[in-house]
């Protein structure tokens, strides 16, 4: 049954992030919107939250030890989650801006526009974090880390979480990597903090300062009532080419810096999936 449960949530993943989010060429969306991000994510986090909700009936256990307890929500692992990631995305242009790669050239957008597209932004990127952590670190890392250890799930699902988005118009192999490493650090999160608050801060924080705050392209897909209009030029292991910087070789070097950075910090392995939540 967990394994069942396990399937229908990466399906419902698949599909909905495809139908609702990818795919151009057969007249799909090739830009990201506020309404877009919370209509795909937010139904991948309501159909796996109400899986997960039915197997934790079935398994006498808190929704909870799936990686989000309610008790923890919005508190201080995501805020600070947030800020680092939207630290690390700023770290990584600002070093391609060093290499003369990117610039930012002025507002795109203005007066009350502003406002009604920072909060528009901040709730999708909210809704994306929840969803996509919790599609793939929440029930699906909680059963397959009972089954063959923590890091061998993490592994396993990172992969998956990669080739989840090789749909998407544009991606190339190098930003599917760092894909593979987001979801990598992604689950250094949840296995020391012990819940997934951090990693959806850092979803979160990384998303709204790409798309929305410096306007650039994320993981294949132009951004829409960006704050900022930016341009790049030069290679695409600068810039990252079609994909945005995402792409680019200091996306994933930025993520190693925080990973150290952060075991350094947070060293207890907090996440224990067969104990009370």
């Amino acid at each position: 049954m967990a394994g069942l449960v396990a399937g229908v949530n990466l399906v419902v993943w698949l599909v909905s992030h495809f139908l609702l989010h990818r795919a151009p060429r057969i007249g799909m969306a090739s830009s990201l919107s506020p309404a877009l991000a919370v209509l795909s994510d937010g139904a991948i986090f309501v159909f796996t939250g109400i899986a997960a909700l039915i197997m934790s009936r079935i398994e006498h256990r808190k929704w909870g030890q799936y990686g989000l307890p309610v008790r923890l929500a919005f508190r201080q692992d995501f805020w600070l989650g947030t800020i680092v990631g939207f630290l690390a995305i700023s770290a990584s242009l600002l070093a391609i801006f060093a290499l003369h790669g990117f610039h930012l050239t002025g507002l795109a957008i203005q007066g009350k526009t502003i406002l009604t597209a920072t909060a528009a932004w901040t709730a999708a990127f909210v809704v994306v974090g929840l969803g996509e952590e919790f599609a793939f670190r929440g029930y699906l890392q909680f059963t397959l880390t009972t089954g063959m250890g923590f890091w061998p799930a993490a592994i396993l699902l990172s992969a998956l979480f990669g080739l989840a988005h090789a749909p998407n118009p544009g991606e190339s192999k190098f930003g599917l990597f760092s894909v593979v490493c987001f979801g990598l650090l992604f689950c250094l999160f949840l296995r020391r903090t012990g819940n997934l608050w951090w990693a959806v801060g850092f979803h979160a924080g990384w998303d709204w300062g790409q798309t929305f705050f410096y306007g650039v392209t994320d993981s294949g897909l132009a951004p829409y009532h960006n704050l900022f209009s930016s341009s790049f030029s030069g290679p695409a292991w600068l810039t990252g080419g079609s994909v945005g910087p995402e792409a680019s070789i200091f996306a994933p070097l930025t993520l190693l810096v925080v990973g150290i950075l952060f075991s350094r910090v947070y060293r207890e392995k907090l996440y224990q999936p067969l104990g009370k939540s």
